[in-house]
């Protein structure tokens, strides 16, 4: 990158407003996992404090000097001198334009009450999903949702105020583009649930219901962690209600999971996962951070490497041939008798199940889905919020075939709504056809991948995510970094190939 001094000031106001954003992360870590129950109403008004100076930080009049001395701020249009600058120095300042044209939009007063009543209602959530009370924590989604919808008014649209939200997440993304997506997924998925429901194999998944020692649990995901060179020297992992990851610097990235007694794989996948986020938080290069060279592209592109981590590696028969052995080691009670084909077979299991974070590879996106489809009619329809209970039991029957028996296992289930994260859920999806791109690409560019893998050799993999997409921060969109990766543009063709080739293995049919 040109070492401008003019380019370098920008970066280092930048960079001071990244200190402002790591430091309300670092609330939220906080909130999540160690705070006193009665510190929530002070915190949310720390937290409206601070995101009011970090919102002010991205539209003051310093940022206004520093980007426009190279740029048109209401344009975006580069100044001359910049047009010949690498493409690095422009990406910097085309994202960077772009998020203080977004910043903009939304009035102070505006990010100060959402962060306000986010941080207070998080606290709410947690205890109404504990109560199964949906009605208590209501109250508090009904006045998230006026303001997310005032968001959408303030940051405009053409078609949709959904896709004024999903472009936070997944910039460019639109409604009209995400229909037809989940239209042609689903009339492949459905089938193929069918096929495997059908299936004369079995997979018992009462084998991870037994008792399993929580410390031992935990112990054996750090193991997994550090064979996928998560470095504990700038990160950790901690216990929450629901598992997140949250980085304040490639050399100061959190991780959390949740540990069940009785379900042996929830706390190591949710490690796994988690991990995939940390990586790329890890691989983000720290010179840039607080930049857009320095940050990830999009919460798909983001989630793309935590499925990939979790289904393509951590539900794979290569990687079981070397971890299995070494689980059994740990829980010799439960699994030293148990053969591999038939714990392969359970962590593989397909049924439908009434838990996102819980569901198996091929039923997960109907959860997304459905997700998808009520978050429009609230956006879109005025759905009200007292209604969500039932439209939700009945959206879950009707996509999966079962019906909730509590708020708790249905509408209460997630953390996002109590964080204002309307227009987040469809990157899920989204990561998991990324995933399925960028892996059948590194086995082309790895050609003894699987081996590694079977060998619990997985640097190679990480060292390869690390080149191809950490290490580029923002410097080209969604599109443009597939295209770089894969030579293509994404085609939901290699998640389905993925899935099909899979199970029809595990489950024997034609």
């Amino acid at each position: 990158m040109k070492t401008i001094k003019n380019l370098q000031n920008l970066m280092r106001v930048l960079q001071d407003t990244q200190k402002l954003t790591s430091a309300i992360a670092l609330l939220s870590w906080d909130q999540e996992c160690y705070m006193p129950k009665g510190g929530g109403e002070a915190r949310a008004a720390q937290m409206s404090y601070f995101k009011g100076l970090e919102h002010e930080s991205r539209i003051g009049d310093t940022m206004k000097r520093a980007l426009s001395e190279w740029l048109d701020l209401e344009t975006g249009e580069l100044l001359t001198e910049a047009t010949a600058w690498d493409a690095p120095s422009q990406a910097l300042l085309r994202e960077t334009w772009r998020d203080y044209h977004h910043a903009t939009r939304l009035p102070s007063d505006c990010v100060r009450t959402l962060g306000l009543e986010t941080s207070l209602a998080h606290q709410v959530w947690i205890d109404a999903r504990k109560q199964n009370n949906f009605a208590l924590f209501a109250p508090h989604l009904k006045r998230i949702v006026a303001l997310k919808k005032q968001e959408a008014d303030y940051l405009g649209y053409t078609d949709s105020p959904y896709d004024a939200l999903m472009d936070e997440y997944e910039p460019g993304m639109t409604v009209a583009q995400i229909v037809p997506l989940f239209e042609a997924l689903k009339t492949k998925l459905v089938p193929l649930v069918e096929k495997i429901g059908q299936s004369s194999i079995s997979a018992d998944d009462t084998l991870f219901r037994q008792y399993y020692d929580p410390k031992r649990q935990w112990d054996f995901g750090l193991t997994v962690l550090s064979a996928m060179h998560f470095d504990m020297e700038n990160g950790r992992q901690d216990h929450s209600v629901h598992p997140f990851t949250s980085a304040f610097h490639p050399t100061d990235v959190r991780l959390t999971t949740r540990v069940d007694p009785h379900d042996l794989l929830s706390s190591l996948f949710s490690s796994i996962h988690e991990g995939g986020h940390g990586l790329y938080e890890q691989g983000l290069p720290s010179e840039y951070f607080g930049t857009a060279l320095g940050t990830s592209i999009s919460l798909g592109i983001h989630e793309s490497q935590s499925r990939l981590w979790e289904n393509n590696v951590g539900r794979s028969r290569a990687f079981w041939t070397y971890f299995f052995p070494k689980l059994g080691a740990v829980f010799p009670e439960h699994l030293k008798q148990v053969d591999f084909e038939v714990f392969y077979t359970a962590i593989n299991g397909v049924r439908p199940s009434l838990i996102r974070v819980e569901s198996d590879e091929v039923t997960y996106n109907l959860h997304i889905m459905l997700r998808f489809e009520i978050e429009r009619m609230i956006i879109e329809e005025d759905l009200p919020v007292e209604d969500l209970p039932e439209v939700w039991n009945d959206k879950m029957e009707s996509y999966l075939g079962i019906r909730p028996e509590t708020d708790a296992d249905g509408v209460l289930q997630d953390v996002h709504w109590s964080g204002g994260a309307f227009g987040y859920f469809p990157t899920y999806t989204l990561g998991n056809l990324y995933a399925a791109q960028f892996f059948h690409q590194a086995k082309q560019d790895l050609p003894d991948l699987e081996d590694h893998i079977s060998q619990g050799k997985l640097l190679p993999l990480k060292s390869w995510l690390n080149e191809n997409i950490h290490r580029l921060g923002r410097q080209y969109s969604s599109d443009q970094l597939v295209r770089r990766v894969c030579g293509e543009l994404l085609k939901p063709d290699y998640f389905m190939t993925y899935l099909e080739e899979k199970f029809k293995a595990i489950y024997r049919f034609s």
